[in-house]
């Protein structure tokens, strides 16, 4: 399963999602965890109104089934939900590494249904009906 966080430093979620200077993306399942990628924006992020700016960065997380982020709008967030991302909201900014070690030891458990739905992202069967 596919993670993303939204970072300015790329050691913590300490970002904004529309404002974030970087997408960090990891793979993590009950075994462990691994760095994928760093997505990098620059512009104007801060310009509230200019929905072009998500674009980009929902097209980056598109096969995420997780993102975390300090903060999101509610457009922002909308947009990630019907992307099937489910947003994650820190209080203050925390390390990648400590979320992405308390999200394996959920995983390592009984997660529950919306992280189970999560982990399927990517997964979904397809049915070849040609005999």
């Amino acid at each position: 399963m596919k993670v993303a966080f939204a970072t300015q430093d790329l050691k913590r979620v300490d970002a904004h999602f529309g404002w974030a200077k970087n997408i960090a993306i990891y793979d993590i399942d009950p075994d462990g965890h691994r760095f994928v990628e760093a997505i990098a924006f620059d512009g104007d992020l801060k310009e509230d109104g200019n929905e072009d700016k998500l674009a980009p960065k929902i097209d980056a997380i598109k096969d995420c089934a997780i993102l975390y982020v300090a903060a999101i709008g509610g457009s922002g967030a909308a947009r990630v939900v019907a992307n099937n991302i489910h947003p994650m909201k820190v209080n203050e900014p925390e390390e990648i590494e400590h979320l992405l070690g308390k999200l394996g030891d959920v995983l390592k458990g009984t997660p529950p249904p919306w992280l189970r739905k999560a982990l399927a992202k990517g997964k979904e069967k397809t049915f070849d009906f040609e005999d």
